[in-house]
């Protein structure tokens, strides 16, 4: 389909419709989990406008991005963790 692209999530292929954000590419490939706390509490979006950092991945090499406020593009490589 001409309007999705595809993007990498943690070694693993996912085909999104363009226009798509990270996180909700995230939670749509079943990944419930974005980070870890300090104390080790599992951490997802909270807010969605970039205000919790509940989102924050690695994507392309550079870390703490705000999912939940980046649009995926063409072959983006995206790490939770």
């Amino acid at each position: 389909m001409p309007n999705e692209i595809e993007i990498t999530i943690n070694g693993g292929q996912v085909r999104v419709e363009r226009g798509t954000t990270v996180a909700a590419a995230i939670l749509q490939a079943g990944i419930t989990s974005f980070f870890h706390s300090p104390s080790g509490e599992p951490r997802a979006p909270l807010c969605g406008m970039g205000v919790c950092y509940g989102c924050m991945v690695t994507i392309n090499g550079e870390t703490g991005v705000l999912a939940c406020q980046t649009v995926c593009a063409k072959g983006m490589k995206v790490v939770t963790e």
